[in-house]
């Protein structure tokens, strides 16, 4: 895990719900999650950002949480090939500020 602006280690945010859970990060039926490929941790202010690329029987996916202070999650989750659409959008966003 590689982590960004700290030294804090990932917290467990496999239980996270979703309506995608199903077809991204289990296969229907046995509750088995998807392997993790790689993490990241960026610590920011008062939050903490875990970006995870995972992988299950439907492929590749990002599962981005952002844990506050307060303890309240949030999850959002896209496909690997989806990445470079999210990038361009980030660097758009980069020139705006």
């Amino acid at each position: 895990m590689s982590e960004l602006g700290g030294s804090t280690s990932q917290s467990d945010d496999e239980g996270a719900a979703d309506g995608n859970a199903a077809a991204r990060g289990r296969s229907s039926g046995n509750g088995a999650f998807a392997q993790e490929v790689h993490s990241v941790t960026i610590h920011a202010r008062q939050r903490t950002f875990y970006v995870d690329l995972k992988e299950s029987s439907h492929g590749k996916f990002f599962k981005v949480s952002e844990k506050s202070r307060g303890g309240q999650k949030t999850t959002i989750m896209f496909d690997a090939e989806d990445l470079d659409k999210f990038i361009e959008a980030f660097q758009e966003m980069k020139s705006k500020v």
